[in-house]
């Protein structure tokens, strides 16, 4: 049993249930854990009954410690802010032994079992996974080195030690500016393979494919990188817009690309609007006016 926890609200509520979908198709057993960020979401998860998952709501979950912080940051930062402390509630209230915390723009190639199985076999506490970033798109300075999307924590001294302190400092300072060498909840997972012990940097290079890496492989159909299986692949600064069209934005894609992995995902992100809409007739959320020209 793998166990994942993620959080969104109903405009991420389509990519939220792409993310599942995928885990269903790919990983033979798994229970993902959903922090809902607004009502919409906890209602309409419910109403769904998925098996494997369990929707949270945010009442369950906020502390007065949250509640605090919660009016001086935006709706994106205070999303940044709590990521470290949904990964602890999930450990100490279900009473797991490891958990990985995902992005909700994740979607599964393949089966995570074989990430997490370098992860038991180094041994460590904690997961982190690289940005291995595409020369030109080299953000390590201001967006870090590595990208809080696909991060484990285990459940023993080592990895609560470095999750308290991480959320220790989200809840002092998350904020979508670099300040200080800081920058939301990411630069802090700077220097951890230095600053604790049992910190394991993902090797896998299908796990953490993403728009501003996937220039520097070969991408063919199954899909592959340099030969290797897609894992899963993250769909940071897609827009999808009102009239149905989609925009890939700034970073650069080829072909290959854009058929063998964001073909599928679109369709997939169609298929769960529809599987919404069956029951909440109109749901629209996750969706943008595009730009005017």
């Amino acid at each position: 049993m793998h166990d994942f926890c993620t959080l969104f609200d109903s405009n991420y509520l389509t990519r939220g249930l792409a993310l599942y979908h995928s885990l269903r198709a790919n990983c033979d057993s798994f229970r993902l854990y959903v922090y809902c960020f607004d009502e919409a979401t906890y209602d309409i998860l419910l109403k769904l009954s998925l098996p494997d998952l369990v929707p949270i709501p945010l009442k369950e979950f906020e502390n007065q410690e949250l509640l605090a912080v919660k009016p001086g940051r935006s709706r994106g930062e205070y999303c940044w802010t709590c990521t470290s402390h949904i990964i602890l509630h999930t450990l100490e209230h279900f009473r797991l032994d490891c958990v990985t915390y995902l992005d909700a723009d994740l979607f599964f190639f393949a089966d995570p079992a074989v990430l997490l199985d370098e992860f038991t076999q180094s041994g460590s506490s904690v997961l982190i996974t690289g940005h291995r970033y595409t020369p030109r798109y080299d953000q390590s300075a201001s967006s870090g080195i590595y990208c809080v999307q696909f991060i484990s924590f285990r459940a023993d001294e080592r990895g609560l030690k470095v999750l308290r302190w991480w959320r220790d400092r989200c809840t002092e300072w998350c904020y979508n500016r670099h300040e200080d060498g800081k920058f939301g909840d990411q630069k802090y997972l700077d220097d951890w393979t230095e600053r604790f012990e049992g910190v394991h940097v993902l090797q896998h290079l299908g796990g953490g494919v993403a728009p501003w890496n996937v220039q520097q492989y070969k991408v063919q159909e199954g899909p592959t990188v340099n030969g290797t299986p897609v894992v899963f692949y993250h769909f940071h600064d897609l827009s999808w817009y009102e009239d149905d069209s989609f925009m890939l934005n700034r970073y650069r894609l080829s072909s290959a690309v854009i058929n063998f992995i964001y073909r599928p995902y679109i369709c997939a992100l169609r298929n769960r609007l529809t599987e919404v809409q069956r029951l909440f007739p109109g749901f629209q959320k996750g969706k943008t006016t595009p730009p005017t020209r």
